[in-house]
């Protein structure tokens, strides 16, 4: 059995079902029903993972997603508040992923097992990513398509280097602006568009279609990665 996943929710209905998809991947769990708890087993517990509501009977939720990340505890989000708001700052205070309820039972188990992966110490360094045809080795700053050299431009380069080193985990537009372009470029997001849209026409099988860069409306952009590890990694 793997490694405690702590699941923190007040609903006794989605707690069970949330217990039984996280139990279905081979994980033990431990539950809270409210901050107060889930703070005690977050020190007490050391679990890797949190899936964190963020209605609480005794506190915003979102005042956990710090207190966990600064624990070293990766967050995903699970929660019915849609708000795009809501979504960035989460984001924006460490929470390695969103999932909005009501969730898809084998997203979420994906979601869980890509961010498990963030953490796993092979994974402190991404050297190689194999995307379908295209290879990044980023230890050697070198894309390859179909064996041919890709070449992209400095800010590009660095866009989908900041991508590949989180691999699965959404970067809200101004977590990617701030660290390619610099603080002053924070809203510049005709910048992100215009390098996302370059970066794509240059790896993506269809452009039009990307499926290595996903956008998350109103929030960033994730890089996919397949689940198997891939050279280097």
């Amino acid at each position: 059995m793997s490694a405690a996943i702590l699941i923190v929710d007040d609903e006794a209905h989605i707690l069970r079902l949330l217990r039984a998809v996280v139990e279905r991947g081979g994980h033990h769990v431990v539950t809270a029903t409210n901050g107060r708890e889930a703070l005690h087993l977050a020190r007490t517990s050391s679990p890797p993972v949190a899936l964190l509501d963020l209605g609480l009977p005794d506190r915003d939720g979102i005042e956990l997603v710090k207190q966990f990340t600064d624990l070293g505890i990766s967050v995903i989000v699970v929660s019915a508040r849609d708000d795009i708001s809501e979504k960035i700052a989460a984001l924006d205070l460490g929470a390695a992923d969103y999932v909005v309820k009501p969730f898809d039972t084998d997203e979420l188990l994906a979601r869980l097992r890509a961010t498990l992966r963030s953490r796993t110490p092979q994974r402190r360094r991404v050297d190689v990513l194999q995307l379908g045809d295209v290879r990044l080795d980023l230890g050697a700053r070198r894309i390859q398509r179909n064996q041919s050299e890709v070449h992209l431009a400095p800010k590009e380069y660095a866009l989908l280097d900041l991508l590949a080193r989180h691999a699965g985990r959404v970067l809200t537009h101004a977590q990617l602006l701030r660290e390619v372009w610099g603080p002053a470029h924070e809203k510049d997001i005709e910048y992100l568009r215009v390098a996302v849209r370059a970066i794509r026409q240059k790896i993506e099988p269809v452009p039009s279609r990307p499926t290595f860069i996903r956008n998350e409306p109103g929030i960033g952009y994730r890089l996919m990665v397949p689940e198997a590890p891939a050279e280097g990694l």
